[in-house]
């Protein structure tokens, strides 16, 4: 089903960084949720009428949420899909962002409107009348739902939409909502005890988690967080792999929306190239990769020293000492600057953000004393740096591949 709805209305389906393909995917995407949501809250609110069960209406009602969350998901898609303009240079992307957030508080009001009737029918327990046909259809219910959570994950994963893979992940949760709420009409019907009270309040509960998670998932990347590791480790490989350039490091990746990232990073280049030659190269590389991974990039150069043996041994002793103390520590930007009493190693520093203030004064002077062992003439004028790549396994395969020619 998912593959003839793609062939039937997404030309060039393969396209996903093409911002127009993806937007088809979004509303193609919203457009089945609204109609299977519609058609499951009326099947469903009838069998909750027709048998007495709150949890079947609450159920029935948060199909209803998802639906009103698909027509949100379904604005905020074309919202999002709008180009930049002189307000918004950086386009509306992370519109499709906020729509999800405000999906995740219609969510969360369903859920804690759904636990205020279930503690009710707690307190005054209904008689659940039980009939064939309309337990038939939340079992339908149940296998719509898990199509809908597959179809969604699939575009969602395809096409990186946060909305699509919440989406997902909601309509699983779905699943076990209603496998709850006819668990509770069987022990009903078979053992006689009536739990729908309580199977109302596991259902809120479900709902209001799922919410919380959806916000969770859409407030991180409007606070900000670190760009997939995958993209880091693709922007350091390509610049690093210009003839002329010898390392990468300071890689920052911006996300405006999907497909829509701007980065920047250090490219080192030999000091001893003319500058209008490595600057040339600097130029051709912001152009080939931007538009190969569809993004937009500032290289900043940085010349450094690549045939001094004494500077080259200086930067190889740095290079052991943090090895030794911290094998996640990095350093760039070296210069050594030579004279007869003292000699000074000025490097940037990158160190993990476990490192607070105090930790970071002592990694400091250690490094500073272990360098006096090796030539009491090292000063070390070092800048902490911190590093914008996820994860510490990640960080160090992105500063191997940018530092692997050097």
């Amino acid at each position: 089903m998912t593959k003839l709805l793609i062939r039937k209305f997404i030309k060039n389906p393969e396209d996903v960084t093409n911002n127009d393909v993806r937007t088809r995917y979004g509303i193609m995407a919203s457009v089945v949720g609204i109609f299977c949501n519609v058609l499951l809250f009326a099947g469903k609110f009838a069998a909750g009428f027709v048998m007495h069960s709150i949890a079947v209406t609450a159920d029935s009602f948060n199909n209803l949420s998802d639906a009103a969350s698909n027509i949100i998901s379904l604005v905020g898609v074309k919202m999002a899909s709008r180009p930049a303009d002189e307000e918004h240079p950086f386009g509306h992307g992370r519109i499709e962002y906020i729509s999800a957030l405000v999906v995740a508080f219609i969510i969360l009001e369903v859920g804690f409107s759904l636990l205020k009737e279930a503690v009710g029918k707690i307190r005054t327990p209904e008689e659940i009348s039980f009939d064939l046909v309309l337990f038939i259809i939340l079992g339908v219910s149940v296998l719509v739902k898990l199509w809908m959570g597959v179809f969604n994950g699939k575009i969602g994963r395809k096409i990186s939409s946060k909305v699509l893979i919440a989406a997902a992940t909601d309509s699983i949760g779905d699943v076990v909502v209603t496998g709850i709420t006819m668990v509770s009409i069987l022990v009903d019907h078979f053992i006689g005890i009536n739990i729908d009270g309580w199977a109302g309040v596991v259902v809120s509960l479900v709902v209001m988690y799922a919410g919380f998670s959806v916000a969770k998932d859409t407030i991180e990347p409007l606070i900000g967080e670190s760009e997939d590791p995958e993209m880091c480790r693709k922007i350091a490989e390509m610049v690093g792999s210009y003839d002329g350039i010898v390392g990468t490091h300071d890689l920052i990746v911006h996300n405006y929306g999907p497909n829509r990232s701007m980065a920047s990073i250090h490219a080192e280049v030999p000091n001893d190239v003319s500058i209008e030659v490595s600057h040339e190269i600097i130029d051709r590389a912001e152009k080939e990769v931007s538009k190969k991974l569809g993004i937009v990039l500032v290289i900043h150069m940085d010349p450094v020293e690549t045939k001094d043996e004494k500077t080259l041994a200086a930067k190889s002793q740095v290079a052991g000492v943090l090895k030794n103390i911290d094998a996640e520590l990095s350093f760039h930007d070296f210069r050594m600057v030579n004279g007869q009493r003292q000699i000074n190693l000025i490097f940037d520093l990158v160190t993990p953000f476990v490192y607070d203030k105090e930790k970071t004064a002592g990694l400091l002077r250690n490094i500073r004393r272990q360098m006096k062992d090796i030539d009491k003439r090292y000063e070390c004028v070092i800048t902490v740096d911190r590093s914008f790549v996820q994860g510490e396994e990640q960080k160090k395969e992105v500063r191997e591949k940018g530092q692997e020619k050097g």
